[in-house]
């Protein structure tokens, strides 16, 4: 669930700084050849420290990339999961990473409003968001789910500031209709038009990572401008990875991904494909704005 456990990431790094040590010993010396002839071997019959090679490369190649990861409801179900996610985060901020957090909070919100008394439904895999549904979305989002990851983090030993759509013009939107022909009414969801890149870029240099509800608000100087709009998280973030032109945009969630008729991931898919799965029902429900 997690993007790497802190644990492997930093073992990779001290198996990438003990190699470098290695390579300092006089190629002569019989210390540097019985200890890289050790080191050939145990490389070889364990697979762990070929990951973490792996790994260690990764972190290298990213670092001082921008990463934009959208956390699912889904997959903050748990106090464990959401302290390794944080603990996750907090780390690659140390590597050098510039991250980005979009979350959702699906789960939540459906509590929240079960317990209130407002009926919601999905169409498209988008929640149909009245006033009322609206109202209790951002106070869950923008409340306890944003502040505990941004806190989380905190306490992981990182840097992380918990935003909204509303703040400072984050994300600005124009309605957004549904169905195939456009017409159907999903009441204040809102399609991102605009990103404030400055904003997010500014609070990256300074080593903080945003950490974002997807509450937005209509465009400035519309005459919508003053609505509060519902976004589904995975649109969010892949606007904000496009906009930022991210080296990454990784998506967390508690289900394994596209599945084809007989129930098998399939690993990669082009724009075609998606549109024709989504067409003959293969991708469906909240699967549809992940893939889109």
């Amino acid at each position: 669930m997690n993007l790497f456990t802190a644990t492997s990431t930093l073992l990779a790094i001290i198996g990438t700084s003990t190699i470098t040590q290695l390579n300092a010993f006089s190629p002569s010396s019989p210390l540097a050849s019985t200890t890289r002839s050790t080191a050939t071997l145990y490389a070889e019959s364990n697979p762990f420290v070929e990951n973490a090679k792996t790994i260690a490369s990764s972190v290298h190649s990213l670092n001082g990339q921008t990463i934009v990861v959208k956390y699912g409801g889904n997959a903050m179900t748990t106090p464990e999961l959401a302290y390794g996610f944080c603990q996750d985060i907090a780390t690659l901020q140390k590597l050098g990473m510039r991250i980005v957090v979009v979350h959702g909070g699906g789960p939540m919100i459906n509590a929240m409003l079960e317990k209130v008394g407002v009926e919601s439904r999905f169409e498209g895999g988008m929640r149909v968001s009245t006033k009322e549904v609206v109202d209790v979305a951002a106070m869950v989002l923008c409340g306890d789910v944003n502040k505990s990851i941004s806190g989380g983090v905190v306490l992981a030993g990182g840097r992380a500031l918990g935003l909204s759509g509303r703040d400072d013009g984050l994300l600005q939107c124009e309605k957004l209709w549904g169905g195939d022909d456009g017409s159907l009414d999903l009441g204040n969801v809102g399609q991102v038009k605009v990103v404030n890149t400055e904003l997010i870029n500014e609070l990256l240099d300074q080593g903080i990572t945003p950490v974002i509800a997807p509450i937005g608000m209509g465009v400035k100087g519309a005459e919508d401008a003053a609505v509060v709009y519902n976004i589904n998280a995975d649109v969010a973030a892949g606007r904000i990875a496009g906009e930022l032109k991210a080296a990454r945009v990784l998506f967390l969630t508690d289900i394994a991904g596209v599945l084809d008729k007989e129930m098998q991931l399939m690993e990669s898919l082009t724009c075609d494909d998606i549109d024709g799965l989504i067409k003959d029902e293969t991708i469906t429900g909240g699967m549809i704005p992940k893939g889109e």
